[in-house]
């Protein structure tokens, strides 16, 4: 894991830059073990953390050396640290702008570039220990798919359903938040539905949403029943030891109606196909454009990725690992290239507004010469 720091200032370096303030939580978790509110001022030759508050905790998490943690009155503590005039990089896609002001003034005379896509590309990539702890994420997310199975009745409402699923999570270990690298972002505890309630799509999750039990936070379950025959549809997410799973199943109470099985069929060999191709040094759009094919090749066009009356999602999945969702983004203008290492939630639906929608997510983890699904519930329509 100290080889990540290795890795930040040779990249560093070669942008350029003299140095870099990192101050998300996210990235202070990845590159030195604890999440408590600090500064991580890096240069080419040395680092160190300056915690704001949590000292005790910063110390006992941290796997950094411990003669480099101080505490930190301000970020104005950090002035000496760098060599004068420098360009530092900074989180600038995500600093609110009175914190870059503030910034500013109590660093005057340093230049700021914005050093997100730098640390974005390094955690695109995941070590052994981050693909254990994926793997725990998604065998809590197991568990949720069990308490499905052992609860779904007729009459049970969308919210009762999502109380069953994120119980059998949290006490799975889930840690009861999600990472998005979006302001004011919400979307319930994750986006589930039924019925008629998955022909109607929120604009706030571009994806199957549910419609929430409010105009506060239109996505996710309402009290709508649930019926027999008619399908479900859950991606609630969870998070184990900072990391994130991400997965959707199709449920159906009793049996499914030969329209809704017919286009899950097409859906899953969708994923099945692209699963396949989905290899390193092959471009993020490629694989966009090979599943739009395969689509029009089943004549399931006007329903894979359609959100009704025209609509339709051009993005068939992203990166996930400290983030719910990360880089790269599979969409048709993602022309960034899979390498191995990388684990994707290949994230699609079909929807047909005459008979209802059904949705296949599953996490990949992209090897040198195979790929390995690691999310673990069955990948059937799911008939209880």
């Amino acid at each position: 894991m100290e080889n990540r720091m290795k890795v930040l200032q040779e990249n560093l370096s070669a942008r350029n830059l003299q140095g870099a303030i990192l101050s998300y939580s996210r990235n202070l978790l990845y590159y030195t073990g604890t999440a408590q509110p600090s500064y991580l001022a890096v240069t080419s030759s040395d680092y160190g953390l300056f915690v704001r508050s949590g000292m005790d905790f910063a110390r006992e998490e941290a796997f950094i050396e411990k003669n480099k943690i101080h505490p930190c009155n301000g970020i104005g503590d950090l002035k000496d640290f760098f060599p004068g005039g420098a360009n530092l990089g900074a989180e600038l896609d995500i600093i609110p702008m009175l914190q870059f002001q503030s910034m500013s003034t109590k660093l005057s005379g340093f230049q700021f570039s914005n050093v997100s896509p730098l640390v974005l590309e390094q955690r695109k990539r995941k070590d052994s220990l981050e693909i254990d702890r994926l793997r725990a994420a998604c065998a809590i997310m197991h568990k949720g798919h069990e308490a499905v199975v052992s609860s779904l009745r007729e009459g049970m409402t969308e919210l009762e359903l999502a109380a069953v699923t994120e119980d059998a999570h949290r006490r799975a270990g889930h840690e009861g938040h999600f990472f998005i690298r979006l302001p004011d972002f919400f979307m319930s505890r994750g986006p589930i539905g039924s019925g008629t309630n998955l022909l109607k799509n929120s604009g706030v999750v571009y994806t199957i949403t549910g419609v929430g039990l409010s105009p506060s936070m239109p996505a996710g379950p309402s009290r709508k029943k649930i019926s027999r025959g008619e399908p479900v549809i859950i991606d609630i997410p969870v998070m184990a030891n900072g990391y994130h799973a991400d997965q959707t199943r199709t449920y159906v109470l009793s049996r499914a109606g030969t329209e809704i099985k017919a286009m899950y069929d097409d859906l899953k060999t969708i994923a099945d196909y692209l699963i396949e191709r989905m290899r390193p040094a092959v471009k993020c759009s490629e694989l966009c454009r090979l599943a739009f094919a395969r689509a029009e090749h089943l004549g399931r066009s006007g329903q894979f990725q359609s959100f009704g009356r025209g609509r339709r999602s051009g993005m068939i999945g992203h990166g996930i690992g400290l983030e719910l969702n990360e880089p790269p983004v599979l969409s048709e203008s993602g022309h960034g290239e899979f390498q191995a290492g990388q684990v994707i939630a290949l994230d699609m639906h079909m929807l047909d507004e005459s008979f209802g929608a059904v949705k296949l997510e599953d996490m990949v983890l992209i090897g040198e010469d195979s790929n390995e699904l690691i999310t673990m519930s069955p990948r059937e329509l799911c008939e209880i």
